[in-house]
């Protein structure tokens, strides 16, 4: 029993990986996807000696075909992604669903560094089932394998937190750092801070951590420390972010300035209503942190937090409150500044694991108050129970997922965002083709080459925008359910097919008549 439980993470990481290898060619692309992708198939250009000495190096040619989109995004986790990638590719498996299975697995290492973390202040059996209870979310399992910017920012910032707390402690206890934990610190604050600006933020905690370890008599040596980690960490993020090559200081101000505003015009479907993304009220971000995570999370939180902050001694009360800060300064960023924000909040996805953390605080404290195994395991069985039947039910689409204080995702359509990246074009086109092999022309209403990526021969996929006067009688619309298109897209012409989970419509296939 005592080794089932020393290795029980890894039997939940098989569990989620098995899973995985089962599903991953189920989802389809994603509407960030495509691009991204040709970015990192282009970013091999920057790090090419042959390039270099060429005479016409030019780094624009390291973006992709969208460069002027995805320059300011450092490329240090498709840098690190594209040799597993191509790799599988090379084993016949398509290129998107090559990576969707990297991206999921990538998301499944991050679940074992956030139960490492979980282990700093809880039992194994709590902090297991805190991260099961994080695996387990559907918006998260679905995000882990169609979104390669998100969940693998929040990876490495878990990541940086975690080897940066275990450098802290380190030097306190052999009054030196270990070279090794000090670069694991750094590269992976380095990778999060190229992946997205605010990796830094992982940085300050850590530093905060070591202040509160300091002393007079060897503040000299903390000082040195931090200093190497700081540097090395940048040499890390330049290294992996060629954007910053030509001008690094003035590079990473403007990716911070335009990321903090990102600007964009995109409507956005809240509460019944359409509002544009920098015009959302404050209540966006918090009302969808409540109904897009499953019933239980929030209730565990709330005595989690009432635990960790009345019964922890300071040293673990420290730790705790820097986590509980991780959650809370880019929350309150977002209630006072009010960024442009859309799909959903998958850009502060990085804040949920201290969520879970805390979650893990109260179900510690609960099972220790319930004397009976049996009962313990009915009780985490019932707060994963939720997550997991609803996750299956909206499989692929399980990032779609609100939970039942809206009334479950059915009931969440027309009200808020749901199938929002376009990922059922891939089920609409292959269902199409199902229903006939005669030649026909699929207008698509938006992001065409989606869906051209899973047409046959005998399908033509053409982009509707620009092109209504070619549009004949017998010709199929494809259009996404996205701030309620569909409505507007055609609304006269007959649905013939649509792609949904329960009263739920992702997208649907027009016909014109």
């Amino acid at each position: 029993m005592q080794k089932i439980r020393r290795y029980s993470i890894f039997i939940l990481l098989a569990i989620n990986v098995l899973i995985g290898l089962f599903t991953f060619q189920k989802y389809g692309l994603s509407w960030d996807e495509p691009y991204f992708y040709d970015y990192a198939d282009a970013i091999g250009y920057a790090y090419s000696p042959t390039e270099w000495l060429s005479g016409n190096f030019n780094l624009e040619n390291a973006y992709g075909a969208s460069s002027s989109d995805h320059a300011n995004r450092g490329p240090a986790y498709i840098i690190l992604a594209r040799g597993p990638v191509h790799l599988l590719q090379s084993l016949g498996i398509d290129q998107a669903s090559a990576w969707h299975l990297v991206n999921s697995l990538t998301f499944q290492f991050g679940v074992y560094l956030f139960y490492l973390l979980a282990k700093r202040w809880m039992t194994e059996p709590a902090a297991l089932a805190a991260s099961a209870l994080f695996t387990f979310q559907p918006l998260l399992w679905g995000h882990a394998f169609i979104n390669p910017k998100d969940p693998p920012f929040l990876v490495f910032f878990l990541g940086a937190i975690f080897f940066g707390f275990e450098m802290v402690d380190d030097i306190e206890k052999n009054a030196k750092a270990k070279p090794a934990k000090l670069l694991l610190a750094a590269f992976f604050l380095g990778i999060a801070t190229s992946i997205r600006v605010l990796g830094p933020l992982a940085g300050l905690l850590v530093c905060i951590y070591a202040l509160s370890k300091l002393s007079s008599r060897d503040i000299s040596m903390w000082v040195k420390v931090i200093a190497l980690y700081g540097v090395a960490a940048i040499a890390i993020t330049f290294v992996t972010w060629p954007y910053l090559w030509t001008d690094p200081l003035q590079k990473f101000i403007e990716a911070f300035g335009f990321m903090s505003d990102n600007p964009t015009q995109l409507k956005v479907l809240f509460g019944g209503e359409l509002y544009r993304a920098d015009e959302l009220p404050r209540r966006y971000l918090p009302v969808l942190l409540v109904t897009t995570l499953s019933e239980f999370v929030w209730p565990l939180f709330g005595i989690g937090t009432l635990v960790a902050f009345w019964k922890f001694k300071k040293e673990k009360w420290i730790s705790a409150l820097l986590v509980f800060l991780w959650f809370l300064i880019p929350f309150a960023y977002v209630l006072l500044r009010q960024p442009p924000m859309y799909d959903g909040y998958r850009h502060f996805l990085f804040i949920l694991p201290p969520i879970f953390i805390f979650a893990g605080f109260a179900i510690e404290e609960l099972t220790a108050r319930i004397h009976s195994p049996w009962l313990n395991t009915a009780l985490i069985l019932m707060i994963l129970a939720a997550p997991i039947i609803n996750a299956t039910q909206l499989h692929p689409y399980e990032y779609a997922y609100h939970n039942a204080f809206v009334g479950g995702t059915s009931a969440a359509f027309r009200n808020y965002e749901t199938e929002y990246w376009l990922t059922c074009y891939k089920e609409a086109i292959e269902d199409l083709q199902n229903q006939s092999s005669d030649p026909a022309t699929v207008y698509v209403h938006r992001e065409a080459y989606i869906a051209a990526t899973y047409a046959k021969d005998f399908i033509t996929v053409k982009d509707e925008r620009g092109a209504l006067n070619e549009i004949r009688s017998g010709d199929y619309i494809l259009v996404n359910t996205r701030a309620n298109e569909d409505l507007k897209t055609f609304r006269d012409a007959p649905t013939i097919l649509t792609v949904q989970r329960g009263e739920a419509v992702f997208c649907a296939i027009k016909r014109i008549p």
